[in-house]
Protein backbone atom coordinates (compact mmCIF):
# COMPACT_ATOMS: atom_id res chain seq x y z
CA UNK A 1 0.00 0.00 0.00
CA UNK A 2 1.31 3.46 -0.90
CA UNK A 3 0.22 6.80 0.52
CA UNK A 4 1.01 10.50 0.17
CA UNK A 5 0.83 13.26 2.78
CA UNK A 6 0.84 16.94 1.80
CA UNK A 7 1.66 19.38 4.59
CA UNK A 8 0.37 22.94 4.50
CA UNK A 9 2.02 24.92 7.35
CA UNK A 10 -0.25 27.99 7.15
CA UNK A 11 -3.16 29.13 9.33
CA UNK A 12 -5.27 32.26 9.69
CA UNK A 13 -4.03 32.53 13.29
CA UNK A 14 -1.96 30.45 15.70
CA UNK A 15 -3.93 28.58 18.38
CA UNK A 16 -2.48 29.13 21.88
CA UNK A 17 -2.15 25.37 22.57
CA UNK A 18 -0.60 24.37 19.23
CA UNK A 19 3.07 23.42 18.92
CA UNK A 20 2.84 22.07 15.36
CA UNK A 21 4.89 23.81 12.69
CA UNK A 22 2.61 26.44 11.20
CA UNK A 23 2.49 30.18 10.61
CA UNK A 24 0.08 32.86 9.46
CA UNK A 25 0.30 33.08 5.67
CA UNK A 26 -0.90 35.38 2.88
CA UNK A 27 -2.51 34.42 -0.44
CA UNK A 28 0.81 35.19 -2.17
CA UNK A 29 2.68 32.83 0.15
CA UNK A 30 0.12 30.10 -0.49
CA UNK A 31 0.52 30.49 -4.26
CA UNK A 32 4.29 30.21 -3.99
CA UNK A 33 4.02 27.27 -1.59
CA UNK A 34 1.82 25.29 -3.98
CA UNK A 35 4.49 25.80 -6.66
CA UNK A 36 7.04 24.41 -4.18
CA UNK A 37 4.85 21.38 -3.44
CA UNK A 38 4.68 20.67 -7.17
CA UNK A 39 8.48 20.78 -7.34
CA UNK A 40 8.77 18.66 -4.20
CA UNK A 41 6.64 15.93 -5.77
CA UNK A 42 8.86 15.93 -8.86
CA UNK A 43 12.00 15.50 -6.76
CA UNK A 44 10.33 12.87 -4.58
CA UNK A 45 9.27 10.80 -7.58
CA UNK A 46 12.91 10.68 -8.67
CA UNK A 47 14.65 9.95 -5.36
CA UNK A 48 12.06 7.82 -3.49
CA UNK A 49 9.59 6.41 -6.01
CA UNK A 50 6.54 4.57 -4.71
CA UNK A 51 5.58 1.02 -5.55
CA UNK A 52 2.00 0.75 -6.73
CA UNK A 53 -0.70 3.37 -7.06
CA UNK A 54 -1.72 5.73 -4.26
CA UNK A 55 -4.33 4.24 -1.96
CA UNK A 56 -4.60 7.25 0.36
CA UNK A 57 -3.79 10.98 0.15
CA UNK A 58 -4.01 13.35 3.10
CA UNK A 59 -3.89 17.16 3.06
CA UNK A 60 -2.82 18.13 6.59
CA UNK A 61 -1.60 21.21 8.37
CA UNK A 62 -1.94 23.93 9.37
CA UNK A 63 -5.21 24.68 7.63
CA UNK A 64 -5.37 23.03 4.19
CA UNK A 65 -8.84 24.54 3.59
CA UNK A 66 -7.05 27.83 2.96
CA UNK A 67 -6.15 26.30 -0.43
CA UNK A 68 -8.36 27.29 -3.32
CA UNK A 69 -10.20 24.67 -5.34
CA UNK A 70 -7.83 25.30 -8.24
CA UNK A 71 -4.79 24.73 -6.01
CA UNK A 72 -6.16 21.45 -4.63
CA UNK A 73 -7.04 20.30 -8.15
CA UNK A 74 -3.55 21.16 -9.39
CA UNK A 75 -1.90 19.21 -6.57
CA UNK A 76 -4.07 16.17 -7.14
CA UNK A 77 -3.41 16.22 -10.89
CA UNK A 78 0.34 16.32 -10.18
CA UNK A 79 -0.06 13.43 -7.72
CA UNK A 80 -1.83 11.38 -10.37
CA UNK A 81 0.75 12.16 -13.05
CA UNK A 82 3.71 11.21 -10.89
CA UNK A 83 2.36 8.47 -8.62
CA UNK A 84 -0.99 7.37 -10.14
CA UNK A 85 -4.04 7.72 -7.90
CA UNK A 86 -6.00 4.49 -7.44
CA UNK A 87 -9.67 4.66 -8.39
CA UNK A 88 -10.62 3.78 -4.78
CA UNK A 89 -8.14 6.17 -3.18
CA UNK A 90 -9.19 7.78 0.12
CA UNK A 91 -8.42 11.50 -0.28
CA UNK A 92 -8.75 13.51 2.93
CA UNK A 93 -8.54 17.22 3.58
CA UNK A 94 -8.42 18.94 6.96
CA UNK A 95 -10.59 22.05 7.26
CA UNK A 96 -11.55 24.54 9.91
CA UNK A 97 -15.22 25.49 10.30
CA UNK A 98 -15.75 28.97 8.95
CA UNK A 99 -13.04 28.66 6.29
CA UNK A 100 -15.25 26.83 3.77
CA UNK A 101 -18.40 27.79 1.90
CA UNK A 102 -20.68 25.81 -0.42
CA UNK A 103 -18.72 26.70 -3.56
CA UNK A 104 -15.39 25.68 -2.07
CA UNK A 105 -16.75 22.43 -0.66
CA UNK A 106 -18.42 21.56 -3.95
CA UNK A 107 -15.18 22.33 -5.76
CA UNK A 108 -13.16 20.13 -3.41
CA UNK A 109 -15.55 17.25 -4.11
CA UNK A 110 -15.21 17.78 -7.87
CA UNK A 111 -11.41 17.89 -7.58
CA UNK A 112 -11.42 14.47 -5.87
CA UNK A 113 -11.56 15.09 -2.12
CA UNK A 114 -13.83 12.36 -0.70
CA UNK A 115 -13.14 12.63 3.04
CA UNK A 116 -13.37 15.84 5.06
CA UNK A 117 -11.91 16.35 8.55
CA UNK A 118 -13.26 19.35 10.46
CA UNK A 119 -11.35 20.79 13.42
CA UNK A 120 -14.37 21.33 15.68
CA UNK A 121 -12.56 20.93 19.07
CA UNK A 122 -15.59 22.10 21.10
CA UNK A 123 -19.29 22.75 20.75
CA UNK A 124 -19.33 25.54 23.31
CA UNK A 125 -18.71 29.13 22.17
CA UNK A 126 -17.05 30.10 25.45
CA UNK A 127 -14.67 27.15 25.20
CA UNK A 128 -13.90 27.92 21.56
CA UNK A 129 -12.90 31.46 22.56
CA UNK A 130 -10.74 30.10 25.36
CA UNK A 131 -9.01 27.78 22.87
CA UNK A 132 -8.37 30.68 20.50
CA UNK A 133 -10.38 29.08 17.72
CA UNK A 134 -11.59 31.32 14.91
CA UNK A 135 -15.03 29.79 14.58
CA UNK A 136 -18.29 29.51 16.51
CA UNK A 137 -20.67 26.62 17.17
CA UNK A 138 -22.93 28.07 14.45
CA UNK A 139 -19.99 27.88 12.02
CA UNK A 140 -19.54 24.20 12.90
CA UNK A 141 -23.17 23.37 12.24
CA UNK A 142 -23.21 25.37 9.00
CA UNK A 143 -19.98 23.76 7.71
CA UNK A 144 -21.18 20.24 8.48
CA UNK A 145 -24.57 20.85 6.85
CA UNK A 146 -22.97 22.35 3.74
CA UNK A 147 -20.51 19.47 3.45
CA UNK A 148 -23.30 16.93 3.70
CA UNK A 149 -25.41 18.85 1.18
CA UNK A 150 -22.65 18.80 -1.46
CA UNK A 151 -22.11 15.06 -1.04
CA UNK A 152 -19.47 14.43 1.63
CA UNK A 153 -20.49 11.07 3.09
CA UNK A 154 -17.23 10.41 4.94
CA UNK A 155 -16.60 13.11 7.53
CA UNK A 156 -14.42 13.30 10.63
CA UNK A 157 -15.00 15.75 13.46
CA UNK A 158 -12.19 16.54 15.94
CA UNK A 159 -13.04 16.92 19.62
CA UNK A 160 -10.70 18.11 22.38
CA UNK A 161 -11.19 17.03 25.99
CA UNK A 162 -9.46 17.80 29.32
CA UNK A 163 -9.93 21.47 28.44
CA UNK A 164 -9.81 24.24 31.06
CA UNK A 165 -13.08 24.58 32.97
CA UNK A 166 -14.64 21.58 31.19
CA UNK A 167 -16.87 19.40 33.38
CA UNK A 168 -18.10 15.90 32.61
CA UNK A 169 -21.66 17.21 32.46
CA UNK A 170 -20.65 19.80 29.83
CA UNK A 171 -18.68 17.18 27.92
CA UNK A 172 -21.69 14.86 27.88
CA UNK A 173 -23.76 17.63 26.33
CA UNK A 174 -21.12 18.34 23.69
CA UNK A 175 -20.93 14.65 22.79
CA UNK A 176 -24.70 14.58 22.29
CA UNK A 177 -24.48 17.67 20.08
CA UNK A 178 -21.55 16.17 18.15
CA UNK A 179 -23.43 12.94 17.48
CA UNK A 180 -26.44 14.95 16.31
CA UNK A 181 -24.25 16.20 13.43
CA UNK A 182 -24.04 12.58 12.14
CA UNK A 183 -20.29 12.22 11.51
CA UNK A 184 -18.86 8.91 10.34
CA UNK A 185 -15.61 9.36 12.28
CA UNK A 186 -14.56 11.19 15.46
CA UNK A 187 -11.00 11.95 16.59
CA UNK A 188 -10.42 13.02 20.16
CA UNK A 189 -7.46 14.85 21.64
CA UNK A 190 -6.61 15.40 25.27
CA UNK A 191 -5.37 18.96 25.70
CA UNK A 192 -1.65 19.08 26.47
CA UNK A 193 0.40 22.09 27.50
CA UNK A 194 3.41 21.94 25.19
CA UNK A 195 6.56 23.89 25.91
CA UNK A 196 6.73 27.20 24.08
CA UNK A 197 2.98 27.59 23.64
CA UNK A 198 0.82 30.34 25.09
CA UNK A 199 -1.13 27.79 27.13
CA UNK A 200 2.07 26.49 28.76
CA UNK A 201 2.93 30.05 29.76
CA UNK A 202 -0.56 30.61 31.21
CA UNK A 203 -0.33 27.39 33.19
CA UNK A 204 3.03 28.43 34.62
CA UNK A 205 1.44 31.72 35.70
CA UNK A 206 -1.51 29.74 37.14
CA UNK A 207 -3.96 31.52 34.88
CA UNK A 208 -5.01 28.13 33.47
CA UNK A 209 -5.46 24.97 35.52
CA UNK A 210 -4.54 21.68 33.85
CA UNK A 211 -6.96 18.79 34.22
CA UNK A 212 -5.89 16.28 36.86
CA UNK A 213 -5.06 12.69 35.94
CA UNK A 214 -8.36 11.65 37.49
CA UNK A 215 -10.34 14.21 35.46
CA UNK A 216 -8.51 13.20 32.28
CA UNK A 217 -9.29 9.51 32.84
CA UNK A 218 -12.93 10.21 33.72
CA UNK A 219 -13.49 12.26 30.56
CA UNK A 220 -11.70 9.71 28.37
CA UNK A 221 -13.89 6.96 29.79
CA UNK A 222 -17.03 9.04 29.31
CA UNK A 223 -16.18 9.62 25.64
CA UNK A 224 -15.47 5.93 25.10
CA UNK A 225 -18.73 4.80 26.68
CA UNK A 226 -20.90 7.38 24.90
CA UNK A 227 -19.47 6.82 21.43
CA UNK A 228 -19.43 3.03 21.67
CA UNK A 229 -23.04 3.18 22.84
CA UNK A 230 -23.80 5.25 19.71
CA UNK A 231 -22.37 2.51 17.45
CA UNK A 232 -18.82 3.77 17.01
CA UNK A 233 -15.81 1.45 17.11
CA UNK A 234 -12.96 2.66 19.34
CA UNK A 235 -10.35 1.37 16.92
CA UNK A 236 -7.31 3.38 18.04
CA UNK A 237 -6.26 5.31 21.13
CA UNK A 238 -7.73 8.58 19.81
CA UNK A 239 -10.07 7.49 17.02
CA UNK A 240 -13.65 6.25 16.69
CA UNK A 241 -15.42 5.19 13.51
CA UNK A 242 -18.74 3.84 12.37
CA UNK A 243 -18.38 0.43 10.66
CA UNK A 244 -16.53 0.82 7.37
CA UNK A 245 -15.27 4.35 8.08
CA UNK A 246 -11.88 3.87 9.72
CA UNK A 247 -9.33 6.39 8.45
CA UNK A 248 -7.31 4.31 6.00
CA UNK A 249 -4.52 6.89 5.84
CA UNK A 250 -3.89 6.81 9.58
CA UNK A 251 -3.89 3.03 9.52
CA UNK A 252 -0.95 3.24 7.11
CA UNK A 253 1.09 4.86 9.89
CA UNK A 254 0.13 2.30 12.54
CA UNK A 255 0.93 -0.60 10.18
CA UNK A 256 4.34 0.81 9.11
CA UNK A 257 3.30 0.95 5.46
CA UNK A 258 4.92 3.27 2.93
CA UNK A 259 3.87 6.90 3.17
CA UNK A 260 5.76 9.67 1.44
CA UNK A 261 5.37 13.30 2.43
CA UNK A 262 5.77 16.61 0.64
CA UNK A 263 5.82 19.97 2.32
CA UNK A 264 7.86 21.85 4.87
CA UNK A 265 7.74 19.96 8.18
CA UNK A 266 6.41 16.72 6.66
CA UNK A 267 7.54 13.20 7.64
CA UNK A 268 7.87 10.10 5.44
CA UNK A 269 8.23 6.37 6.06
CA UNK A 270 10.00 4.31 3.41
CA UNK A 271 9.24 0.59 3.72
CA UNK A 272 12.52 -0.72 2.29
CA UNK A 273 14.59 -3.16 4.35
CA UNK A 274 13.50 -2.72 7.96
CA UNK A 275 12.28 0.80 7.17
CA UNK A 276 13.54 4.39 7.06
CA UNK A 277 12.09 7.65 8.37
CA UNK A 278 12.69 10.94 6.58
CA UNK A 279 11.65 14.49 7.47
CA UNK A 280 11.73 17.94 5.90
CA UNK A 281 13.10 20.45 8.46
CA UNK A 282 10.62 23.11 9.56
CA UNK A 283 12.45 25.90 7.77
CA UNK A 284 10.51 27.45 4.90
CA UNK A 285 13.50 29.38 3.50
CA UNK A 286 15.64 26.24 3.40
CA UNK A 287 12.75 24.33 1.80
CA UNK A 288 12.47 26.97 -0.93
CA UNK A 289 16.23 27.00 -1.63
CA UNK A 290 16.43 23.22 -1.93
CA UNK A 291 13.58 22.96 -4.40
CA UNK A 292 14.68 25.90 -6.54
CA UNK A 293 18.00 24.03 -6.85
CA UNK A 294 16.08 20.78 -7.53
CA UNK A 295 17.51 19.20 -4.39
CA UNK A 296 15.70 16.84 -2.04
CA UNK A 297 14.64 18.90 1.03
CA UNK A 298 14.14 15.79 3.20
CA UNK A 299 16.74 14.42 5.60
CA UNK A 300 17.00 10.83 6.81
CA UNK A 301 16.04 10.63 10.49
CA UNK A 302 16.43 6.93 11.13
CA UNK A 303 17.30 3.66 9.44
CA UNK A 304 15.81 0.74 11.35
CA UNK A 305 17.50 -2.54 12.14
CA UNK A 306 15.50 -5.69 12.89
CA UNK A 307 15.27 -4.93 16.62
CA UNK A 308 14.07 -1.38 16.06
CA UNK A 309 11.52 -2.51 13.49
CA UNK A 310 10.15 -5.15 15.87
CA UNK A 311 9.77 -2.66 18.70
CA UNK A 312 8.07 -0.07 16.50
CA UNK A 313 5.76 -2.69 14.98
CA UNK A 314 4.64 -3.72 18.47
CA UNK A 315 4.03 -0.32 19.98
CA UNK A 316 2.27 1.09 16.91
CA UNK A 317 0.02 -1.97 16.60
CA UNK A 318 -0.85 -1.82 20.30
CA UNK A 319 -2.31 1.66 19.72
CA UNK A 320 -5.09 -0.07 17.81
CA UNK A 321 -7.93 -2.38 18.73
CA UNK A 322 -6.65 -4.85 16.11
CA UNK A 323 -3.41 -5.14 18.06
CA UNK A 324 -0.48 -7.30 16.96
CA UNK A 325 -1.14 -10.02 14.39
CA UNK A 326 1.03 -12.86 15.75
CA UNK A 327 1.14 -14.79 12.48
CA UNK A 328 2.23 -11.78 10.44
CA UNK A 329 4.76 -10.76 13.11
CA UNK A 330 6.31 -14.24 13.10
CA UNK A 331 6.48 -14.31 9.29
CA UNK A 332 8.23 -10.93 9.26
CA UNK A 333 10.62 -11.34 12.19
CA UNK A 334 11.06 -15.09 12.62
CA UNK A 335 9.36 -15.52 15.99
CA UNK A 336 6.24 -14.76 18.00
CA UNK A 337 6.13 -11.49 19.97
CA UNK A 338 5.99 -13.25 23.33
CA UNK A 339 8.99 -15.39 22.37
CA UNK A 340 11.14 -12.46 21.26
CA UNK A 341 10.09 -10.14 24.12
CA UNK A 342 9.44 -12.51 27.05
CA UNK A 343 10.30 -10.02 29.81
CA UNK A 344 8.05 -7.32 28.35
CA UNK A 345 5.12 -9.70 28.03
CA UNK A 346 5.64 -10.85 31.60
CA UNK A 347 5.61 -7.24 32.84
CA UNK A 348 2.47 -6.47 30.83
CA UNK A 349 0.62 -9.62 31.83
CA UNK A 350 -2.19 -7.68 33.55
CA UNK A 351 -2.79 -5.44 30.54
CA UNK A 352 -2.21 -7.48 27.39
CA UNK A 353 -5.13 -9.53 26.07
CA UNK A 354 -5.09 -12.29 23.47
CA UNK A 355 -7.82 -13.36 21.06
CA UNK A 356 -7.92 -14.57 17.46
CA UNK A 357 -4.11 -14.93 17.45
CA UNK A 358 -3.67 -11.23 18.30
CA UNK A 359 -2.27 -9.34 21.27
CA UNK A 360 -4.03 -6.08 22.17
CA UNK A 361 -4.71 -3.58 24.95
CA UNK A 362 -8.16 -2.79 26.25
CA UNK A 363 -9.14 0.91 25.98
CA UNK A 364 -8.68 1.35 29.74
CA UNK A 365 -5.00 0.46 29.31
CA UNK A 366 -4.58 3.09 26.59
CA UNK A 367 -4.77 5.71 29.35
CA UNK A 368 -1.28 4.63 30.40
CA UNK A 369 -0.14 3.60 26.93
CA UNK A 370 3.16 5.54 27.06
CA UNK A 371 4.06 3.84 30.34
CA UNK A 372 3.11 0.37 29.12
CA UNK A 373 5.03 0.42 25.84
CA UNK A 374 8.23 1.39 27.69
CA UNK A 375 8.47 -2.34 28.52
CA UNK A 376 9.62 -3.01 24.95
CA UNK A 377 12.57 -0.58 25.02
Amino acid sequence: MSSLYLHLPFCRSKCPYCDFYSQVGSAEQLNEYVDLLILDMQVLAEVRPLTGSLQTIFFGGGTPSLLTVEQVDRLLQQSDRLFRIDTNCEISLEANPGTVDEGRLRGYRSAGINRLSLGVQSLCDHQLQLLGRGHTVADVRDSVALAQDVGFANMNLDLMFARPELTCEQLQGELDDLLALRPQHISLYGLSYESGTRFAELRTRRELVEASDEEYAEQYGLIHDRLVEAGFEHYEVSNFALPGFRCRHNQVYWRREACLSVGCGGHSFVATGWGERWAVPADLNRYRRCLIDHRDPAQRLETFDRQGAMVETLYLALRTSDGVDCRLFAETFGGLPEELFPEAFQRLDNHLCRADNRWFFKPSSWLIYDHLISAFF
